[in-house]
């Protein structure tokens, strides 16, 4: 009987040895699009119902905005500049509103960029490397970006993201068409956290008075 119970003593250890093995086999390694997501707070996204922001950009003594208000689970709308407000629904979209939505994904790819890498279809992104960032001129990794030639409102563009230690986007470089030459440079600064969610409210070029920059942010959670 003491024998019949330390065999199946034995048998009882390695099952559960063996089933904490294939727990671990089954956890996949996080690509490098899901760290630098992460660091932005989008294990928190699943909590996000809606987004209200104005987008900014100011260069000299010029100033441009439009301001936003998106709702996540919805796909509701609202776009507020100077001229118009108009309310629209992503998943009914028609040529009338294809402007618009245009500028809302543009605003919004700034706004929430590090989210964009996991969200976005047809993308493919490098391996990382060590590489002197263009403003800072300090070492940072480096990842590509680079969208398929089909679909989309910029087919084909390419993006350089230089992020830290900590995973947060420090500085990119954009390629229209994935070109050669950048066709823009900014930083990425000024991290505040909104309801767990870490966005870059300032994007500056250098040498200049130029800044893509976000006000009136607000992020609203469902109370479950």
């Amino acid at each position: 009987m003491k024998k019949f119970i330390f065999i199946a003593l034995i048998f009882s250890v390695s099952l559960s040895c063996k089933q904490k093995q294939e727990k671990v086999a089954d956890i996949k390694p996080l690509t490098i699009a899901e760290k630098i997501a992460n660091a932005h707070g989008f294990e928190n996204w699943k909590h996000v119902t809606s987004i209200h922001f104005t987008f900014n950009v100011d260069k000299d003594s010029i100033h441009f905005e439009r301001t936003w208000t998106w709702n996540t689970k919805t796909s509701d709308v609202l776009a507020i500049n100077k001229k118009d407000t108009i309310s629209y629904n992503r998943a009914k979209i028609d040529s009338t509103l294809t402007s618009v939505d245009s500028a809302f994904i543009n605003d919004k790819y700034w706004l929430l960029v590090p989210f964009q890498l996991v969200w976005d279809k047809g993308l493919s992104i490098s391996e990382p490397i060590k590489e002197i960032a263009p403003i800072s001129k300090t070492e940072m990794s480096k990842i590509t970006l680079t969208y398929s030639a089909e679909g989309g409102y910029t087919p084909g563009d390419a993006y350089d993201i230089y992020y830290g230690n900590d995973y947060l986007i420090k500085e990119w470089i954009f390629r229209k068409g994935n070109s050669n030459e950048p066709s823009m440079i900014t930083t990425f600064e000024n991290y505040k956290d909104f309801n767990g969610i870490k966005i870059a409210l300032d994007h500056k070029k250098a040498d200049t008075n130029w800044n893509l920059n976000f006000t009136n942010i607000k992020i609203e959670l469902d109370q479950d």
